[in-house]
This record gives structure tokens, sequence and C-alpha cells, in this order.
């Protein structure tokens, strides 16, 4: 478990980020609806039942990818996963990863904590790249979030989306992770990811 403190926060807004547990997921649950209801950093318009948002842990889990939470004053302030950039097998070494922080909690160093974590935790598995598909081209805070953590942006997907009564922009950043594509896998990485990445065309675990 890795502790942090903003620089900008006031000393009452420490917190720490580690592994998310079945009891964090409703207040999980809580802040991505924020999202889905009022923003554009998701596609998702209708709320993902708490069930569901337990599965999609799950499948970060199964693949040995982080699923994490920021706690801090006693409630869950934040989270982030990491999760299969495609379920092709071909894609095994790409993830995708997701942070949200909670309303009205922005400026304090959150969403550095948890992306940082994230990308540690990543790195010492066997992927090699990690993939950002950022809601809205106006989402600055999150395009300069992954640009601190040396992604580079790599095209916009004009008008894909449409929420709100508009089309919507995703920016696509990457950055790698580890040796990125400077190596081959080894072979206990190739044979570790034939056996974790058992996901069908939907994107669930077979």
């Amino acid at each position: 478990m890795a502790e942090h403190r903003s620089p900008r926060a006031a000393p009452a807004a420490e917190f720490v980020v580690r592994n998310a547990s079945e009891a964090d997921k409703p207040a999980v649950q809580r802040i991505y609806v924020h999202y889905v209801l009022n923003a554009l950093a998701t596609f998702e318009e209708a709320p993902p039942s708490l069930e569901e948002m337990m599965a999609r842990r799950r499948r970060s889990l199964a693949i040995g990818a982080p699923y994490l939470v920021a706690e801090g004053g006693g409630r869950i302030v934040g989270y982030c996963y990491a999760s299969p950039y495609r379920a092709r097998p071909a894609y095994r070494y790409t993830l995708e990863d997701s942070v949200y922080v909670a309303d009205g909690l922005h400026g304090r160093g959150l969403g550095a904590a948890l992306l940082g974590e994230l990308i540690q935790r990543c790195e010492a598995g066997p992927w090699r790249q990690m993939v950002a598909i950022i809601g809205d081209s106006a989402n600055r805070a999150s395009i300069a979030l992954h640009r601190r953590f040396g992604f580079e942006y790599v095209g916009t997907l004009r008008a894909v989306g449409f929420k709100f009564g508009r089309w919507v922009d995703t920016p696509l950043m990457r950055r790698a992770l580890g040796a990125g594509d400077g190596s081959l896998p080894g072979a206990r990485e190739s044979a570790a990811r034939s056996q974790d990445f058992l996901y069908g065309d939907d994107g669930l675990p077979k």
C-alpha cells in the first residue's frame, strides 16, 4: 500500500491508495454514477448495477491487473483500475486505464496518486503498453494528468459518441510500460498471458 500527500492539499486531506475490496464497491459505484449522469468522461448513460461493478473488478483481477481505491477521512475518495484494451489475444500485453475522483475533490492530487500507483503496479507485470481513451476533447484535466505520467497523444476519434444531446470526441493517448516494444515478451511472460487472457469476443471471461 502506498501513501501519498498532495503538496496542494491541506494536512487533513491525507489519503492512501490501496487494493479495492468488495466492501468498497458501493462507494466506488456512487463515484462512478456521478460521471455517468453528469459528465462525458464515460459514455455510459445508465448507471450500472452494483453487481455489474463487482463483475468489472473481477475481470481486472482475473488477468492480474490492479483495481485500486484512494481512501481519506474514512471514506473512498477515488478509484482506478486497468483492464484489457481489447478482448482478442493479440492485445494481451496492452491495458486500458480508468481513473475517477469523487465529485468536488479534484485538484488535491488524488488523480495523480491513483494513476501513478496504477502504472507502477502494471509495470511490475508482463504488460508493455497502456492506453487512455479519454471522453471529450475538452477534458483538459484528464489529458494533462496523462501527459504528466508520460502518455503521448496519438489521435482523436471525432464525434464517435453522442451524449447529453451532442457529439463527443475521444482523444487517444498511450505510454509504454516497462520495456515497451523495445524487446519481445519472454517465454515466461507469454505462458502467463496465454493462461490469464481467457476472454471471449464480448470481453467476458470464458
